[in-house]
C-alpha cells in the first residue's frame, strides 16, 4: 500500500505532465514546418506558439482585431492621413451608408483618406478601406467615389485579403501546421494592402457585390462605369487604381451587361457642384 506521501507525489506527476505533453506538441508543430534554417530561442518559439492563427476559420473579431494592426502599421509606416474634418467626415457618411446596405454589416467600419495625389484606394481585412486625395478630386461626382468605395467594401465582404494572406504565406513557406504566426501575418497585410493587385477573378466579384450595394443604397449605378471609363481614357498612363486592377476593359463591359440601361442614372450622387462643395479644401489646395 503506498504512504500518504507517495500518493500525492504521483498526483502532482500526473498533474504536471499534461501540460508538458501540450507545450511539446505547440513546439512541434513549429519546429517541424518548413522555414528558413536559423537558430530560432525555444522561448521565441513558445511564444509564437502563443499568437498563432489560423487563417483557414478566423473569426470576424479575429479578423477585426488583426485589421486594426495591419492599419495602425500602415498610418505608422506606410501612409500619410488627410487630416481635413470636413472631407473625413463626408467620406465616411459615403462609407457608412453603404455598410447598411451590404452583405457584411456585422464587423466596425473605418474610411481613411489618404493624403497622396495618385489615383488610388485600397482594403485591407476587418473593416478598413483607404481613399487617396487623388482620387477624390479626379472623380466628379459622389456616386462615383460612392462606386469605389462599395468596390472596396466588397473585397471585405469576400474576405479576399484573408485569402491573400494565406496563400501568401503558404507560397513562402511561412505557414505552420497550427496556422500563422500573428506579427508575420501582419506583415504580410501591409505588403498586400499596398503592393499587390488582386486577382483578376476577385476584381469581378468586388465589381458585382459592389455595384449591388451601390444600386442598394439609392445611388446611380452608372458611377461605376464612367469613372472607370474616364480614368481609362484620361491618358497614355493608365492610373494607379486601374494598373493594380486589371482587366478593367472587360469590367467595364461586365458592368455596362450588368446595369439597366432604364435606371442607369437613376439614384443618387450625380450632383457635380454638390460634390465640389464637400471636398472644397481639396481644391482649394
Amino acid at each position: 500500500m503506498l504512504n500518504p506521501f507517495s500518493s500525492l507525489v504521483r498526483r502532482h506527476r500526473r498533474f504536471l505532465l499534461y501540460p508538458l505533453i501540450s507545450v511539446f506538441m505547440a513546439v512541434s508543430l513549429v519546429v517541424a514546418t518548413p522555414r528558413v534554417s536559423q537558430a530560432i530561442p525555444l522561448f521565441e518559439l513558445l511564444l509564437r506558439g502563443i499568437q498563432i492563427i489560423q487563417l483557414s476559420n478566423i473569426s470576424d473579431n479575429q479578423e477585426v482585431q488583426l485589421g486594426r494592426q495591419i492599419n495602425q502599421q500602415l498610418v505608422r509606416q506606410e501612409v500619410r492621413l488627410y487630416r481635413n474634418q470636413q472631407v473625413n467626415r463626408y467620406v465616411n457618411q459615403i462609407g457608412q451608408r453603404l455598410v447598411q446596405y451590404s452583405e457584411r454589416t456585422e464587423i466596425p467600419y473605418t474610411f481613411q483618406v489618404v493624403d497622396d495625389p495618385s489615383v488610388n484606394a485600397f482594403a485591407t481585412m476587418g473593416g478598413f478601406v483607404y481613399l487617396n486625395t487623388g482620387l477624390l478630386t479626379e472623380a466628379d461626382n459622389e456616386a462615383e467615389v460612392a462606386s469605389v468605395v462599395a468596390h472596396e467594401i466588397a473585397h471585405i465582404v469576400a474576405r479576399h485579403s484573408i485569402k491573400q494572406i494565406r496563400e501568401a504565406a503558404i507560397a513562402n513557406g511561412l505557414t505552420a501546421v497550427a496556422g500563422l504566426d500573428r506579427n508575420v501575418a501582419i506583415q504580410l497585410g501591409v505588403e498586400l494592402a499596398l503592393r499587390r493587385p488582386n486577382s483578376r477573378k476577385d476584381e469581378f466579384e468586388a465589381d458585382k457585390l459592389g455595384l449591388e450595394n451601390l444600386t442598394r443604397a439609392g445611388y446611380a449605378p452608372y458611377g461605376m462605369v464612367s469613372f472607370m471609363e474616364k480614368l481609362l481614357n484620361a491618358g497614355a498612363s493608365v492610373p494607379e487604381f486601374l494598373s493594380t486592377h486589371p482587366a478593367t476593359p472587360q469590367r467595364i463591359k461586365a458592368l455596362e451587361q450588368a446595369i439597366d440601361p432604364q435606371t442607369a442614372l437613376v439614384g443618387d450622387g450625380l450632383d457635380e457642384i454638390a460634390y465640389r462643395n464637400q471636398i472644397r479644401p481639396l481644391v482649394r489646395r
